[in-house]
């Protein structure tokens, strides 16, 4: 709670937020992220998609096993700035999309991705992001299949 300049009562911080609802502003709806710059390739799909859609978005390189306090710090902050999904492709342990789920209330949609040390083309990493424990939600798509995320982005923002 923040206390009032001139005596008035004060303010919550939630009733601040909600006196920008209203505010036109031209932020990103869709948050892509990725834990590596080679997984790129495969992402740009989901970020084609989006603007051929007129969504617009953002794309950022974060690692949840080297970075998680950046992925956490991105997360909690996703909504307040104006984000409705994300979509967070990661191979191998496929750690980044639950990151991103246990730090924010948005949907957050898994790709899953192979690489030339992927289990049975990516199996490995198509496991890890449906095998969420409970409360922490995150959608998955198939394997390198980013396209189909930013469908599913776009359906659950129009929904």
């Amino acid at each position: 709670m923040n206390e009032p300049e001139s005596g008035g009562e004060p303010v919550t911080e939630t009733a601040v937020e909600h006196e920008f609802d209203d505010l036109a502003v031209d932020s990103p709806h869709v948050g892509i992220v990725m834990g590596s710059k080679s997984d790129m390739p495969v992402m740009e799909k989901a970020a084609k998609e989006l603007a051929d859609r007129g969504i617009r978005h953002e794309m950022r390189v974060m690692s949840a096993h080297r970075d998680p306090d950046v992925v956490a710090d991105y997360a909690k902050n996703a909504k307040m700035r104006g984000l409705k999904v994300i979509i967070a492709g990661a191979g191998l342990a496929a750690a980044l999309p639950g990151v991103v789920a246990a730090h924010t209330d948005l949907p957050v949609i898994g790709v899953p991705l192979t690489s030339k040390t992927s289990v049975a083309g990516g199996l490995d990493a198509m496991l890890a992001i449906a095998q969420m424990p409970p409360g922490v939600p995150v959608a998955c798509v198939g394997v390198d299949g980013a396209k189909n995320a930013a469908v599913l982005a776009a359906r659950i923002i129009a929904a």
